[in-house]
């Protein structure tokens, strides 16, 4: 990996109070609160096998970069004191070994991990979360045929940013920055119920996604409340899925005329005397309807 988790292993611990870490934000947002207890019980036991990695704040007081579990784990045993590393490190250095760790414990969970990237991406480049996006996709849109960005249609401070982001994928290993601009950051646009379903932990990342097809949202959330607690496996999620996107589309004004049109071929009515004129009136009133949306014909002048 990176020479940074590299280092690590040659940082002496220390025991710091834990009343002086202050946390931050991390890649990870959901902790399970079974395996969390579990670990809390194995600390209880065996006490903390691997330190907390913190960097220093003002005189005794740190902030957390790595090892949340083991810290909740503590705070719930009500520990005084934990072991930890402290290290000086900026912003970019501090996100990049929150996420590595995460990324190497298998933790995150793929909208976790999309953010921790964006945060990371952040601070590379001094610039919002927010501005990210739209950053990798002007990148995106200079992607040639041949796998190759244009440079030569990047100003030069766009270029110098592209050679920052491809840098950092490089250094995660995880997926090229095209492919995590196609595949990733549309997980982010998901339906707000969706993305709180998969950052809790609630339905797997594939299943959420293939709920996520359905448009009207009272469906959809239904689905998603039965998914969660009848545990449908993803074959029962896109059968139920197609079953209702068929049952909207029969009943859309589109498909009625449609049906209606077919039916009204296949009934032959003007073969039929007797129904034929009351047919035909029906169809007068229509065709009067569909003039009433045409404009005058003009004079020509």
């Amino acid at each position: 990996m990176m020479q940074s988790t590299r280092r690590e292993t040659k940082d002496v611990a220390r025991w710091i109070s834990l009343k002086s870490i202050k946390t931050r934000e991390q890649p990870r947002h959901y902790f399970d609160p079974e395996k969390l207890d579990q670990l809390a019980n194995s600390i209880a036991q065996h006490g903390i096998l691997e330190p907390l990695l913190v960097r220093p704040l003002k005189a005794n007081q740190y902030e957390l970069v790595a090892g949340e579990r083991r810290y909740r784990a503590a705070l719930k045993l009500g520990l005084s004191e934990v072991p930890a590393v402290i290290r000086q490190l900026n912003d970019e250095e501090a996100i990049q070994l929150a996420l590595i760790e995460n990324l190497q414990r298998e933790d995150l969970n793929p909208i976790e991990e999309t953010e921790g990237v964006l945060q990371l991406l952040a601070a590379k480049l001094k610039l919002p979360v927010e501005a990210i996006p739209a950053l990798l996709y002007q990148m995106k849109n200079t992607f040639d045929k041949q796998g190759t960005l244009r440079n030569n249609v990047i100003p030069n401070f766009r270029a110098e940013q592209a050679q920052k982001i491809q840098s950092v994928f490089q250094d995660l290993g995880l997926m090229s920055w095209l492919s995590f601009t196609c595949n990733r950051l549309p997980l982010l646009n998901l339906p707000k119920e969706i993305l709180d379903a998969i950052r809790g932990g609630k339905i797997a990342y594939t299943k959420a996604l293939a709920i996520a097809r359905l448009k009207d949202k009272s469906q959809r959330q239904a689905l998603l409340n039965q998914a969660i607690e009848e545990n449908f496996s993803l074959n029962q999620i896109r059968s139920y899925v197609q079953t209702v996107r068929l049952q909207s589309e029969s009943q859309s004004p589109k498909a009625t005329v449609t049906n209606l049109y077919r039916r009204l071929v296949k009934a032959k009515l003007w073969e039929d005397p007797q129904r034929w004129p009351q047919a035909r009136a029906l169809l007068s009133e229509l065709e009067a309807l569909l003039e009433e949306g045409v404009p005058p014909i003009k004079d020509s002048e």
